[in-house]
């Protein structure tokens, strides 16, 4: 922490550094997460509470983003707190609104799931927009992907073709059931084929938890987490449900 962030080591407990910590604690966060998050990150310890953290907190709010989910956005991408937000927030959303016809309360759905969504690059986005056009997807349906799916936004052009490729080639599936379940792309090809003739129809239809063999996740903004990777340390067999909870969903 002091080599990543050494101006810590000058600010007060009690007037900075707590009251930061009692904010994000009274979001919903678990303590013991968010000092896993500050191990990683120090430097979010040095975003203003009253300046910018809470401001960004009341953006996220004022734009559709439901308090509950608020945590486990933060657990994601620290970053968030200290960003431009609303700044950022308003450009996003116009911009998703005027190139896919996304409301605004489609567009709070897609930031909860992918937080990263706020600071993705405009071209970056359109890449995987593009191919799913060339494919003969309509800006309606790539947008209802994109909601369910945000996570596609960050995948290269050449693993969605080849994702794609096997899906008609191989599958001989029709491009609506893409349209339905668009996780698909973001699935190891390894990960559908390694399994017997009933589970890989169960995993094409994703209406299904295997509680025996989980698929594959994003993680920290569309890293994929693939099944049996162990994401903090193996000491803690006496996890809260909250732990667990973010056992599965964040790495650190």
């Amino acid at each position: 922490m002091v080599a990543h962030y050494p101006f810590f080591l000058s600010m007060r407990v009690g007037t900075t550094i707590k009251p930061f910590c009692d904010y994000i604690t009274s979001l919903g966060l678990p303590m013991r997460i968010l000092a896993r998050i500050i191990e990683k990150r120090p430097y979010i310890l040095g975003y203003d509470l009253e300046e910018t953290v809470k401001p960004n907190v009341e953006a996220l709010l004022s734009f559709g983003i439901r308090k509950e989910v608020l945590p486990l956005m933060i657990a994601q991408y620290p970053s968030i707190l200290g960003l431009p937000l609303k700044v950022k927030l308003a450009a996003q959303q116009y911009f998703f609104n005027l190139k896919l016809k996304m409301d605004p309360d489609g567009f709070a759905r897609a930031v909860e799931k992918l937080p990263q969504l706020v600071s993705l690059h405009q071209n970056v986005i359109l890449k995987p927009v593009e191919f799913l056009r060339g494919r003969g997807i309509t800006d309606d349906d790539i947008g209802r992907m994109l909601i369910r799916c945000p996570q596609i936004l960050l995948l290269r052009n050449e693993l969605m073709k080849n994702s794609f490729y096997f899906f008609k080639s191989e599958l001989k599936r029709p491009i609506s059931e893409l349209l339905e379940y668009p996780e698909y792309f973001t699935y190891s090809l390894d990960w559908f084929l390694n399994c017997s003739d009933q589970r890989f129809e169960e995993r094409m239809r994703g209406d299904f938890i295997e509680g025996d063999a989980p698929g594959p996740s994003f993680t920290m903004g569309g890293k994929l987490q693939m099944p049996g990777n162990q994401i903090v340390s193996d000491d803690d067999n006496e996890d809260s449900d909250d732990e667990v909870l973010y056992r599965r969903t964040v790495m650190l």
